[in-house]
């Protein structure tokens, strides 16, 4: 009677398994929090790529720049994100700064801040609202 072989086998491929799934299954706990991103007040420069966002005909015109995390000053703090805030909602007040950004959408761009909070709203898309700012640099 031969033994059969399909036991060595199985075995064989349950190990190679293990050994294949297992440090990456290592790496995953062993990854640290992500670092909160470092802090954004009034008066600092923001820097990223601007993007329009759509909105309703009566609204005014508003556009988002994505950066790196930044963290807003209490009583705002993380809007409830771990590391803070990527996307940012500017909120325009008059046509000219409408226009002055019109030229800057898919490119980067610099503001600076002088009015941010959370979003708040339904119609926000933004993990934060700038709704005081002006542009510092041009691109």
């Amino acid at each position: 009677m031969t033994k059969p072989r399909f036991g060595k086998r199985y075995c064989f491929a349950a190990i190679m398994a293990a050994a294949l799934i297992a440090p990456s299954a290592w790496a995953q706990q062993a990854e640290p929090a992500p670092k909160p991103g470092k802090p954004i007040n009034a008066g600092d420069v923001l820097s990223g790529e601007l993007n329009a966002m759509k909105g309703g005909k009566k609204r005014a015109a508003t556009y988002q720049i994505i950066s790196e995390p930044r963290r807003l000053p209490p009583p705002n703090g993380l809007c409830d994100l771990e590391t803070g805030p990527e996307t940012f909602q500017l909120v325009t007040s008059s046509e000219a700064q409408a226009a002055q950004l019109k030229n800057f959408i898919g490119k980067e761009i610099s503001v600076k801040v002088d009015e941010v909070a959370c979003a708040q709203d339904a119609g926000q898309i933004s993990e934060a609202v700038i709704t005081k700012w002006s542009v510092v640099t041009k691109h």
